[in-house]
């Protein structure tokens, strides 16, 4: 799927949050400025979010929780962390049964989220970005109405 830019990946975020549900975990991989912290702004809009979503680089883990949203979300942003074996002291896996993890930089923990709907983009020459997926089986169904 091509995006043609911060207006079309934040879309592309839309339709996503039409579809997840709490215990999905949604990886966004790419370099810098592809788009990932855009997906997320726009789904995290279209769960209720009033104004835009704090990037969170510093924080780690940003959390969103009813009323504020429809859903919880964690939207995590794993770019400072070195070590995988700082991922357990985030606290993911209690979050992820009644959450959706969103998680930004995914390649710096591999093999913590298998069963995850992983996107990756890529910048074109043209300034467009590239979206793909490795579609679980979990997501087979939803992902065909995107």
């Amino acid at each position: 799927m091509i995006l043609a830019g911060p207006q079309a990946s934040e879309s592309f975020g839309a339709r996503l949050a039409e579809l997840v549900r709490p215990g999905d975990v949604v990886t966004l991989s790419g370099p810098l400025g592809a788009g990932k912290t855009s997906i997320a702004r726009g789904l995290l809009a279209a769960l209720g979010l009033q104004g835009e979503a704090p990037s969170p680089s510093f924080a780690i883990v940003q959390p969103y929780a009813p009323p504020e949203l429809r859903m919880p979300v964690l939207h995590i942003d794993l770019y400072r962390i070195d070590d995988s074996h700082e991922i357990a002291e985030l606290g993911l896996d209690d979050a992820a049964g009644d959450s959706v993890l969103l998680i930004e930089w995914p390649e710096r923990a591999p093999g913590w989220w298998p069963d995850a709907l992983p996107l990756v983009l890529e910048m074109l020459p043209d300034g467009t970005r590239r979206l793909t997926a490795d579609v679980p089986a979990g997501w087979k169904d939803r992902w065909q109405q995107i």
